[in-house]
């Protein structure tokens, strides 16, 4: 789809709504298919030539297949956040400026503070169900059937956490400040070693059921650890329990694949099928469970009432390797704020309401909260830095998205501001290059011709980049940035090792 004039939408869109209400009884369901450092160029209808993923070509086809859609962040924990609050997680604390993610053993977690989507879809009656890696604290209270959702089966953080017979995160930590550096090298080394090479036995993630009872919850330990080979077949075998037991009322099923994450672990009967090796086995295992959820849906007679989204929580992790996936032609990837850290594929299908084609406009994250409150009459108003994208959706038009900010770490790395974006930092991310560079100058690339970032225009725009640089400083005086939520364990180790020396 071609971008368009936006004029005259806010009518047409309220008239469109009011329509599709009443001539549906029933409210819209959700469906929110959410992968682990899958890359922007790991599918088929993306470009990729030897991934096998009919089942997502099949609602590309069909639905809307984003080309600018974007995470909130490029690492797991606060891309996470800000799809449940609709918020930057410099806004709600959730990030770190040393540590990026919530580990096992935090204390911490999904701030009571914040509305969650399943909260907000509540209010209208809607039940939620969450099938997969939640990743916003193991601790009881940050539990997501705590924070709205009725039903979880999963893991509370990433596969590869929870080490048997490695040094763990607090070990690492310390290792990280002694002078030498030769102790933390070799630890890494042998997890990366394990990683490539994955057995069961290196992890001890346990996997949890949990419900919400009218007295309160029911939590149980599935196993552990957890049998990572079998877990997506799962994952997906719950989901699709859940949604034949609530096709009778409206709901929100959840799904964030551990996968593709390192270590990789297939179902076997996806072992080696793939031409993409272990990395493509996975990648196809995903797209077969996306299969079995629309049949789900299917056979429960509500897939032309369900709004089905798939996308990922940030870029690939490239120094995996041939373990990692692909940002296609965009620049870097996973824990940097070039294209290919933020930027991520992003389909949606909903039979009979979406306007099919490919949308080239902003989309972000943070869009999907106001989204759906929008579509089911639920409040969108905590979500203060997502848009409703529900009128691109239902006609095709442009989103109302003009900017877009790329934090890492709580610092304002680069911003976009229509087909421009510029660089005031850049870094690459798990010792790649380039080294840190905070640019007197900044950096200024121009998307639609220069997707992968290579050709620096700074020098003949210089009135664009002024104009840019005074949105970003715009934006940042806008609002308070929260204290890092992650880095609280790090104050934790630092005082106690002061504490005993």
């Amino acid at each position: 789809m071609l971008k368009g004039k936006i004029g005259g939408l806010v009518t047409g869109i309220g008239l469109l709504l009011s329509g599709w209400a009443s001539a549906s009884e029933a409210p819209p369901n959700f469906v929110v298919l959410f992968t682990d450092d899958l890359g922007y160029g790991d599918l088929q209808s993306y470009g990729h030539p030897y991934h096998r993923t009919p089942n997502l070509d099949a609602l590309a086809a069909s639905g809307q297949r984003w080309t600018e859609f974007y995470s909130a962040s490029p690492v797991c924990s606060p891309s996470r956040g800000a799809l449940m609050t609709g918020r930057l997680p410099v806004r709600t604390g959730l990030y770190g400026k040393r540590i990026g993610v919530y580990f096992p053993g935090d204390d911490g977690g999904f701030p009571e503070s914040e509305v969650s989507l399943p909260e907000a879809l509540a209010g209208k009656g809607y039940i939620s169900g969450i099938f997969g890696k939640w990743h916003l604290g193991d601790a009881k209270h940050a539990w997501p059937t705590r924070h709205g959702f009725d039903e979880w089966w999963g893991i509370a953080y990433s596969n590869d956490m929870n080490w048997v017979e490695e040094a763990n995160i607090d070990e690492l930590i310390k290792l990280s400040m002694n002078p030498d550096p030769a102790p933390l090298q070799k630890a890494v080394a042998s997890r990366v070693r394990k990683t490539t090479n994955p057995k069961n036995e290196y992890w001890n993630s346990p996997v949890y059921a949990s419900r919400r009872l009218a007295g309160g919850f029911e939590d149980v330990v599935v196993e552990q650890p957890m049998q990572q080979a079998t877990v997506t077949r799962r994952l997906t075998e719950n989901a699709t329990r859940f949604i034949r037991q609530n096709a009778d009322k409206p709901f929100f099923v959840y799904v964030p694949y551990p996968m593709p994450h390192t270590p990789l672990f297939r179902d076997r009967a996806f072992a080696g099928q793939s031409l993409g090796g272990r990395y493509g086995d996975v990648i196809e295992e995903i797209d077969w469970s996306v299969g079995e959820i629309v049949a789900a849906l299917e056979q429960a007679g509500v897939v032309e009432n369900t709004l089905v989204m798939f996308t990922s929580d940030n870029g690939p992790w490239l120094t995996m390797h041939n373990h990692g996936g692909s940002a296609g032609h965009l620049r870097h990837g996973k824990g940097t704020t070039f294209e290919g850290g933020v930027r991520v594929p992003a389909v949606f299908s909903w039979p009979g309401q979406l306007a099919p084609g490919v949308v080239r406009s902003m989309g972000s994250m943070m869009d999907v909260f106001p989204t759906l409150a929008a579509l089911a009459g639920a409040d969108p108003t905590s979500a203060t830095d997502g848009q409703d994208i529900s009128h691109t959706l239902l006609t095709g038009q442009s989103t109302q998205r003009q900017e877009l900010p790329y934090y890492r770490n709580g610092e304002l790395y680069a911003y976009r501001q229509g087909d421009w974006k510029i660089h005031f930092i850049t870094e690459g991310a798990y010792g790649q290059p380039p080294q840190r560079t905070t640019h007197e100058t900044p950096e200024l690339y121009h998307l639609l011709s220069d997707p992968g970032e290579r050709t620096n225009l700074a020098q003949r725009h210089p009135d664009i980049v002024a104009r840019i640089t005074a949105a970003a400083t715009a934006h940042q005086k806008s609002f308070e940035i929260k204290p890092p939520e992650f880095d609280r364990r790090l104050a934790k180790l630092t005082g106690a090792a002061a504490e005993s020396n």
